[in-house]
């Protein structure tokens, strides 16, 4: 009898931890989720914050005046260069692992590496923004921009003008960016284009 009623106290230890252990588990992974959950949240807030920005910045520039000796963005389509010299991490549109998609590509580089401006044009915004790191926005006219982002330094302040092939910012990976590498986009009345269609090599 004793023996018996040892036997199931045992069995109700063993069954209590497991059961402990697996409440620990279920714990580990709801807080993982809600990690995974606070992550997606903070990229699409990080994807609104870009996207006023660019609006905002669209329509204060909407009024200057390209000087009349300025190459039309739109003829340069399939000629121009990529930013940095490196690895492209990324293709226009792929899908993450966290369902969003993207709408720029992530060029590799080594830290320091000069950013260069694929096109003359005129800095309309250079500063730190949260989830994008040292920022530098181009207006090109036409309602066409470009956008370099996770630099490590900008070069060139609001207002300027800079020519095609200019140093604008130093590759970095401010931001967030888990390697060094600038994040390039262009877009055309601030919908995202594909890069690739754009710029050669």
């Amino acid at each position: 009898m004793d023996s018996e009623r040892r036997q199931l106290q045992e069995r109700e230890q063993r069954l209590k931890g497991a059961q402990r252990q697996r409440n620990k588990t279920l714990d580990r992974l709801a807080a993982r989720l809600a990690d995974k959950s606070g992550e997606l949240q903070q990229l699409k807030s990080d994807r609104g914050r870009l996207q006023k920005l660019v609006d905002e910045v669209g329509k204060a520039i909407a009024s200057l005046v390209s000087p009349g000796d300025q190459q039309p963005f739109a003829r340069q389509r399939g000629r121009m260069r990529w930013p940095a010299e490196g690895r492209r991490a990324n293709a226009y549109g792929q899908r993450r692992a966290n369902g969003i998609s993207w709408k720029g590509i992530t060029i590799r580089a080594s830290e320091g590496e000069p950013v260069r401006a694929i096109h003359r044009g005129r800095v309309v915004f250079s500063d730190y923004l949260r989830g994008q790191g040292m920022l530098m926005i181009l207006d090109h006219g036409d309602g066409y921009m470009s956008l370099y982002a996770h630099n490590q330094s900008l070069t060139r302040s609001l207002g300027e003008w800079v020519e095609r092939g200019d140093t604008i910012a130093r590759v970095g990976n401010s931001g967030g960016l888990a390697h060094s590498g600038v994040y390039f986009e262009i877009r055309r009345n601030g919908k995202p284009q594909d890069p690739t269609v754009w710029c050669r090599g």
